[in-house]
């Protein structure tokens, strides 16, 4: 259970990329090639992926440590 944010993490940086590279038209093959909208929210899922792996990993860190 401890894993569960990081794989979430993970899998929202993943999500984020694709969806990222399909809004700027790079992958195509989808509805969301080459939209504006895809391209925004991408970025802003793998920040929030991000984040959430890396504080997931420093929560872990400092409570090793007390």
């Amino acid at each position: 259970m401890k894993n569960v944010p990081i794989v979430i993490g993970v899998l929202l940086v993943l999500a984020g990329v694709t969806f990222g590279l399909q809004g700027i038209g790079v992958l195509g093959g989808s509805s969301m090639s080459g939209s504006t909208l895809w391209a925004v929210i991408g970025p802003v899922l793998a920040l929030i992926g991000v984040w959430l792996v890396v504080s997931t990993l420093r929560g872990r860190r400092t409570s090793r440590v007390g």
